[in-house]
């Protein structure tokens, strides 16, 4: 059996905001980066959070 992979802050980070962008849907950038949708959809809506409580906001 495998151990999951561990990805580093920074990648997340990338990931996350590539799908901010928009310019490529969360499939197209899962098989680019080779990471399961559901992990980008995390990683984008902890950015976000993190960006909204940076700010005194809540989302």
């Amino acid at each position: 059996m495998s151990k999951r992979k561990q990805h580093s802050p920074e990648f997340k980070a990338k990931v996350a905001l590539e799908a901010l962008k928009g310019e490529q849907t969360v499939a197209e950038l899962a098989s680019r980066f080779g990471v399961h949708p559901t992990m980008i959809h995390s990683w984008k809506r902890a950015l976000l959070d993190d960006a909204f409580s940076a700010v005194g906001h809540r989302a």
